[in-house]
Parts: C-alpha cells; sequence; structure tokens
C-alpha cells in the first residue's frame, strides 16, 4: 500500500531528466577507442553533484532506530536506505533517487522541507539543502569586494584588542596591529596566502599560537562549505579549495565529511611567545545585511589576558 496521499503523488511525480550530453568524439573518428575527454561541469551540474554527495552523507550518519524504523535485511552501507529515506518524506523512491544522483529535476520548498526534517538536518543543513537546490534564495549573498576606509578606523581603534575583517572565504581584507602581534606580519605573505583556512592546514604563525587548531579548523571547514554553496563555480573559491586538497591531507579528509555549519561566536587561546597565553572572546560583526564580510574581534576573558593584550608587538 503506497505510503503518499494523492496530494503528495501529484506534488512528487518525478519530470524527466534533461537530455544527455551527446559523447565526445575523438580526432580518430567514430570508431577510435580510449578515453574520451570530460567535458567540463556547468555551474548547475557542479551543484547538483554537490547536493547529491551531501545527501548521501547525511543519509549514511542516520541509523533506522534514530528514526523510529525497524533494523530488517542485511545493509552493504552505512545508515539509511534510500527508500526509507522516501518513506520517511512521503516522496516516491524513483523521484528521491533522482535528486540524490544530481538528476535535473524540478522540486519544490515544500519537499525540500520533508527530505531536511527525514535527514535530521539542523538548521545549517537545512540551510545548505535549500542553498545548493536552488531554492528560496531570491537574494544572493553580496559580499562587500574592499574594506572601507571608514572599516580601517573602526580596527585601529579597537586597540589594544585584535581584530580583523574578512569574508566569507576566509580572506584576511583588512586588521590592526595587534592582530599581527597574535599571528604575525600578514604583509610579509603573499596575497593568496593571508587566508585563515589556508594557515589553519599548512605551517604558520597562526596556526603555532592557536592552541586548538585541530578543533578549530573543523568548524572554520563547515563554514567555509556551508558558505561556498553560493559561490561553488566561482574560479577563486574554485582555486582555494583545489590548493587546500593538494596541500593538505588532514583538509581533504575533514572535507569528505560534508559537514556545514553557521557562522558564530566563541572563544580562542593563543599562546604568543613573548607575551603568554591569551583566553579571548571572539565576535562576528557583519558589514552587510546577510552573512557576508564581516569585522572580528578578539577580547579577554579574564583580567590576567586583558593585562597581557598591551604586550603584544605592534611593530611600532
Amino acid at each position: 500500500m503506497s505510503l503518499m496521499t494523492p496530494v503528495a503523488q501529484a506534488r512528487t511525480t518525478p519530470v524527466a531528466p534533461s537530455p544527455t550530453r551527446p559523447a565526445a568524439t575523438t580526432s580518430a573518428g567514430a570508431g577510435a577507442t580510449g578515453p574520451r575527454p570530460a567535458l567540463p561541469l556547468s555551474p548547475d551540474d557542479a551543484r547538483r553533484h554537490e547536493l547529491a554527495a551531501f545527501l548521501r552523507s547525511r543519509r549514511e550518519r542516520i541509523s533506522p532506530d534514530q528514526v523510529g524504523l525497524p533494523m530488517t535485511g542485511r545493509r552493504r552501507t552505512p545508515g539509511l536506505r534510500r527508500e526509507e529515506v522516501a518513506q520517511l518524506a512521503a516522496v516516491g523512491v524513483t523521484w528521491y533517487t533522482w535528486l540524490e544522483q544530481g538528476r535535473d529535476i524540478q522540486v519544490s520548498t515544500q519537499v525540500l522541507d520533508a527530505v531536511s526534517r527525514a535527514l535530521l538536518l539542523d538548521p545549517s543543513e537545512r540551510a545548505h539543502l535549500f542553498t545548493l537546490a536552488g531554492a528560496d534564495d531570491p537574494a544572493p549573498v553580496r559580499e562587500c569586494p574592499s574594506v572601507t576606509p571608514s572599516v580601517r578606523l573602526v580596527l585601529d581603534q579597537l586597540a589594544p584588542y585584535p581584530a580583523l575583517a574578512v569574508n566569507t572565504r576566509y580572506d584576511v581584507l583588512a586588521y590592526n596591529a595587534q592582530y599581527t602581534g597574535l599571528v604575525g606580519d600578514l604583509a610579509a605573505l603573499p596575497p593568496e596566502d593571508r587566508n585563515l583556512m589556508w594557515m589553519a592546514f599548512t605551517p604558520s604563525r597562526f596556526r603555532e599560537v592557536l592552541i586548538d587548531y585541530r578543533t578549530e579548523r573543523l568548524g572554520m571547514v563547515a563554514r567555509f562549505r556551508s558558505a561556498m554553496a553560493d559561490h561553488s563555480s566561482e574560479p577563486a573559491w574554485k582555486a582555494l579549495l583545489a590548493r587546500l586538497l593538494k596541500a593538505s591531507p588532514d583538509f581533504a579528509e575533514v572535507w569528505q565529511r560534508h559537514d556545514v555549519m553557521r557562522p558564530g561566536n566563541g572563544i580562542k587561546r593563543f599562546q604568543v611567545p613573548g607575551v603568554g597565553l591569551l583566553s579571548c572572546e571572539y565576535t562576528n560583526f557583519w558589514l552587510s545585511p546577510r552573512l557576508g564580510t564581516r569585522i572580528i574581534t578578539y577580547t579577554p576573558l579574564d583580567e590576567e589576558t586583558r593585562a597581557l593584550m598591551d604586550r603584544l608587538p605592534t611593530g611600532a
């Protein structure tokens, strides 16, 4: 007996996938053998490919008992089966299979909501799902491409507290002298290396002084992946991702988890040579209506840190 109501059935009737691309030909003609050159993915293809991988990763982490289903039969893969997700979301098995395969099908916000609930997505993961599906995003994130003089003035006035401005790609756009006292002379780095993700996963002063860098960078990767959903076809984002994957096996391992997270505030600890242990609370101040460029400040959690911040070298 079908688990779908007539309304759900009408809503989730699969739409035929778009025609496949013609096979690439070789210079030797139709009878040539050997590998054919791969066609580059379009932005929509890349987004659907990422959506498919994300859905699989979320499905495989859920055990049947978490959603009230019995453990029946032998399971070749961890987590839920596709038909179980379809059952929980009240959608057709074929339709959900096509969605997880990255097929070019139409999907409503109601169905995305049902899939989100079936996969037990948290708010960050739910937002990531809708972004990858290209739904309910009438105003894409617009990031400030540069830092205005007023922002630089604010950074300077925050002394003696370290502060910087970054975009969602973790590029360091501006900073005050106290921040260089924490992480070193950023101006001495090539522009492409002035990126917190890069500094967290490759040898750097930033990684040396950040005490809990191994755990801190897990959240950084999750926030980076969440932000990249809006920029997956942009060259700068793809170039940074490729550099990180090539340079750091640790990054590649974390990247495959498909974890996502929205930016937030928290606590970081720095062991600064010649200064001491700084226990700081970091706070984000957004410079645009949506989550784009932001100022991050580091303020002391205790009186000892407050006193030590006055000793940070500023190069003055």
